[in-house]
């Protein structure tokens, strides 16, 4: 086979081999729990923003604006219905290298979205 036929074939597999893409700064598994025990649970990653989390831009905007810290995270100043309807929240994962692990009882669901300033919306 002559050399000007190999030499697409190798760049194709060199570009195949490149290096993956670099992972995301954050990575976050969030759950929302209600008093009847339904859960549900979104995946949301950060620098790239990504996941299947419903306003992913937002949960990350929020997240970076506190360095992934949620107890420093403001009220959205959202007015919620005054229901009592208790949902826990959590998170786990990693921001930035570091590990998280957060859990909370909100009022409802809407407290829980504007407390969070958008992560726990979905």
């Amino acid at each position: 086979m002559p050399l000007s036929a190999l030499v697409p074939v190798a760049v194709s597999v060199l570009a195949l081999a490149a290096p993956p893409a670099h992972p995301p700064a954050a990575g976050l598994v969030l759950s929302l729990t209600d008093a009847a025990g339904r859960v549900s649970t979104v995946h949301l990653e950060c620098h790239p923003d990504g996941g299947d989390h419903p306003d992913r831009a937002r949960a990350c905007a929020a997240l970076t604006t506190v360095d992934g810290d949620f107890d420093r995270i403001p009220d959205a100043g959202t007015v919620c219905p005054m229901i009592y309807s208790p949902v826990s929240a959590r998170a786990a994962g990693h921001w930035r290298g570091k590990p998280v692990l957060y859990a909370r009882t909100y009022d409802n669901k809407c407290a829980a979205g504007a407390r969070s300033g958008g992560v726990f919306q979905f």
